[in-house]
């Protein structure tokens, strides 16, 4: 059988096997809403509403329609064993307020399809299994200690000892936890996490360089993951707490206290951001925080770090932000037996693009919606790799 009837028989099996979640997974991942998805492929918003929710069967010519406007292979659409859909778990966005709906569900589409590739890769290689603590917080608690005590039970559970957290990205991993960079399309959420039944993922700004907030990100969203699983995500009151288990594991009140400056000696705070890994405006808040600094002395130390334009890029060397290395360890163990790139991208039923991306050490600054290749179909090749794809909204 040649290549041309293989591929027209791809898009017939996706047509009879069609699984509409995967079909609501590609829309918002380039971030169409449904009627502008109806319009492109020539459909009614009904209709496109029918294929989602599995009560209407797209023909294998719509099909090809929806690889071509969407970017993805026929493939993309059969059932997986990897089965997440935007109701088994609400992401955690920092502000819900600044945040659209579309955003929301491109960001979080994006993270179902990083764990398809996880999925993917295990079939060949073997992850840690997830390890994380769970110490529930009731989302309007403002007043208890259950932030602080959930990161002691981390800092203990993942066995950290006394003084700084090392790599936190690679602790995380090591810990069946999946860090991943987000699209550069998709830069304007900022890092946010979930655990959809798959594993607990973190996903990262990639236009976001500065080490020491990415450190922080990173802490604040391990404390999404270990207190608000269940939580509906994006009030004041969970954000505070995520944030107060941050600073806990990353700066532990019994260390600290004794440590940090009462005034705004810049010296000991400079030698504290260079030995535990974060911010000097992440060790002022501790310091207020912990009722070693006065507010008025916070308030002036702040003022002071914008006048000298702290704020945006703080004195010193900045080093490089922590990688994953997870995803991109296990692409160079299977790519040096022979499983390339492509062939790993097919298996995950995701573009070579969105394969990259997910898989990166460092974000990916290239367009992501590129790519599949082709579709043949009762009047012809339709070309899909290399094509260029709708941006998001349009």
């Amino acid at each position: 059988m040649d290549s041309s009837r293989r591929t027209d028989v791809q898009v017939s099996d996706a047509s009879r096997l069609f699984d509409g979640r995967r079909l609501t997974l590609a829309r918002q991942l380039i971030g169409l809403r449904k009627n502008a998805l109806a319009t492109k492929i020539d459909k009614s918003a009904t209709a496109v509403a029918a294929y989602e929710n599995n009560t209407k069967r797209p023909a294998p010519a719509t099909v090809a329609q929806l690889c071509l406007t969407l970017g993805v292979d026929p493939g993309f659409f059969l059932p997986g064993p990897h089965q997440s859909t935007a109701s088994d778990s609400v992401p955690h966005f920092r502000s819900l307020r600044s945040t659209t709906q579309l955003a929301r569900d491109q960001a979080f589409a994006y993270g179902v399809i990083a764990g398809d590739v996880g999925a993917a890769l295990e079939r060949h290689v073997e992850f840690p299994e997830p390890n994380l603590p769970r110490l529930s917080v009731d989302v309007e608690d403002e007043s208890s200690t259950l932030p602080e005590e959930a990161a002691r039970l981390l800092r203990k559970h993942w066995d950290i000892g006394s003084g700084p957290v090392g790599h936190l990205v690679r602790l995380a991993e090591n810990h069946g936890v999946v860090v991943v960079f987000s699209p550069a399309q998709t830069a304007a959420v900022d890092a946010y996490s979930f655990d959809d039944g798959y594993r607990p993922t973190v996903v990262l700004n990639p236009a976001k360089e500065d080490y020491y907030r990415q450190r922080f990100d990173v802490a604040h969203e391990i404390g999404h993951l270990v207190m608000h699983v269940d939580a509906e995500p994006g009030s004041k009151v969970v954000e505070n707490q995520a944030h107060r288990f941050a600073a806990e594991l990353l700066l532990p009140e019994e260390e600290l206290r004794d440590l940090l400056p009462s005034k705004a000696d810049w010296r000991i705070l400079a030698t504290l951001k260079e030995t535990y890994g974060v911010s000097l405006q992440a060790l002022l808040y501790r310091s207020r925080a912990l009722g070693v600094m006065s507010d008025v002395t916070y308030r002036n130390a702040v003022a002071y770090l914008s006048s000298k334009g702290w704020r945006r890029r703080e004195p010193g060397e900045m080093p490089a932000v922590e990688q994953p290395s997870l995803y991109p360890k296990a692409v160079e163990i299977l790519s040096s037996v022979g499983m390339d790139e492509l062939s790993l991208a097919k298996e995950s039923r995701v573009t070579p693009g969105i394969f990259r991306t997910v898989t990166a050490r460092f974000p990916v600054r290239e367009d992501l919606f590129l790519e599949p290749q082709e579709v043949v179909g009762q009047d012809g090749v339709i070309p899909l790799f290399g094509s260029k794809i709708n941006k998001p909204g349009t």
